[in-house]
């Protein structure tokens, strides 16, 4: 089996959502692997030499923050966000859509307004010449990832999100 046969059987999505895809969540794969092996060699160097891993928690921190923000617009593209359906037993269809309809609609002006906010924080850190503690590596710049990120999640519940909710039904 070819790659791209492989990637058309686990992806439903069409074209270049397809490979944006599966290119965030192999960032946050490796990003997840990175954060076991520096946690290993945290401990290891901690325990066994005495000596643990210098800037490890910021190293930790921001893998952290490029792991979550990066599965963050799949996971809302995919509409895999936990549900609580307590009252969709007993209201209408009609009524349910048009609740995940606002809700659609909340969510991503939210997000939308919190990622330039988060930007223009970044922008300040950038200007600044804000740094971690221990590493010295600048922090605006994630920041801003974090807020381009969420731009992104913003733009695809709108878009997909908003298709899926009035065009796709649920088995």
């Amino acid at each position: 089996m070819s790659f791209a046969a492989w990637l058309k059987a686990h992806y439903d999505e069409k074209g270049p959502a397809r490979w944006l895809a599966f290119f965030l969540e192999v960032v946050s794969a490796l990003v997840l692997f990175s954060l076991m092996a520096l946690t290993c060699v945290d401990v290891i160097g901690r325990y066994l030499f005495n000596s643990p891993l210098h800037g490890g928690t910021e190293l930790t921190e921001i893998g952290l923050a490029v792991m979550v923000f990066a599965a963050m617009p799949v996971v809302t593209w995919r509409g895999g966000h936990i549900v609580v359906d307590l009252l969709d037993r007993f209201l209408g269809s009609r009524v349910v859509k048009v609740l995940a309809l606002l809700a659609a609609l909340v969510m991503s002006s939210s997000l939308y307004f919190l990622a330039l906010r988060i930007f223009e924080l970044g922008e300040r850190s950038i200007r600044r010449g804000v740094v971690t503690e221990f590493l010295a590596m600048p922090s605006g710049y994630v920041v801003q990832y974090i807020a381009i990120m969420s731009w992104a999640t913003a733009f695809g519940m709108i878009t997909y999100g908003v298709y899926r909710i009035l065009f796709q039904n649920k088995a």
